[in-house]
């Protein structure tokens, strides 16, 4: 019954806004419902672009004399990719980048929000931050990916203005999940979304970043894995 009277309030006084109110919403709204759209992202192993011949032939290159050999090679085997000596098999090791963004435009996602016009802040809670795999065609297990929060000009989960928020454990070759499973937070993970969807007026990214490691006799990835991120919130003012 609190969030509903609460509901009313906030369309109460959106609703003022339009008859000549003062441009705010009223001061007792004190929680209303701020969860996102669903956020999707796919890891489609067509985005490496790789050349199974030419990644077979990497894969088996000996790297004993000059290490070096599989970072100049890598790039004629995939795209988005590096190489590496493995130090017990003295070959070549593949990584494959993963990288995914999406933008949170709170102003827009929430229009209600729009009639907040002298707060630069408010006050978030986070409820629940989960993840949800829907499709799933990829040949093997995904790596652990981390979730990051970033301003909306960092797509690269490795600038430093990223901040890790937490992290999706890896998941099998084919599998999906029996529903939404929560997102790992690392012990300021938390903290660091309510900064950032407090200050709703700034948009942001939300950011993927992995790193997949393909080496000899290991297969080569193809297929496509699709998930979806739920974030769950409530604010006030």
């Amino acid at each position: 019954m609190t969030h509903l009277r609460s509901c009313a309030l906030l369309v109460a006084a959106v609703a003022g806004l339009g008859a000549g109110g003062c441009g705010l919403i009223s001061s007792d709204v004190t929680d209303f419902n701020l969860d996102l759209p669903d956020k999707m992202f796919s890891v489609d192993s067509t985005g490496w672009q790789i050349d199974d011949g030419q990644a077979q032939q990497f894969l088996g290159t000996s790297c004993s004399a000059q290490p070096t050999v599989c970072m100049s090679a890598a790039s004629a085997a995939c795209n988005n990719c590096s190489g590496e000596c493995n130090a017990g098999s003295q070959k070549c090791d593949l990584r494959l980048d993963v990288s995914l963004h999406q933008a949170v435009n709170l102003l827009t996602e929430k229009p209600e929000l729009q009639a907040i016009n002298d707060k630069p802040v408010i006050s978030v809670t986070v409820d629940s931050v989960t993840f949800e795999v829907t499709m799933n065609t990829l040949n093997v297990d995904t790596p652990q990916m981390n979730v990051m929060v970033a301003p909306v000009s960092v797509i690269d989960p490795s600038d430093p203005q990223a901040k890790l928020i937490g992290s999706v454990a890896p998941i099998p070759a084919g599998a999906l999940t029996d529903g939404p499973r929560s997102l790992a937070f690392t012990p300021t993970g938390k903290a660091d979304l309510v900064a950032t969807m407090s200050s709703f007026k700034v948009p942001f990214n939300l950011l993927i970043g992995a790193s997949l490691l393909v080496r000899e006799g290991t297969p080569v990835p193809s297929g496509r894995l699709d998930a979806t991120i739920h974030v769950k919130a409530h604010a006030g003012i």
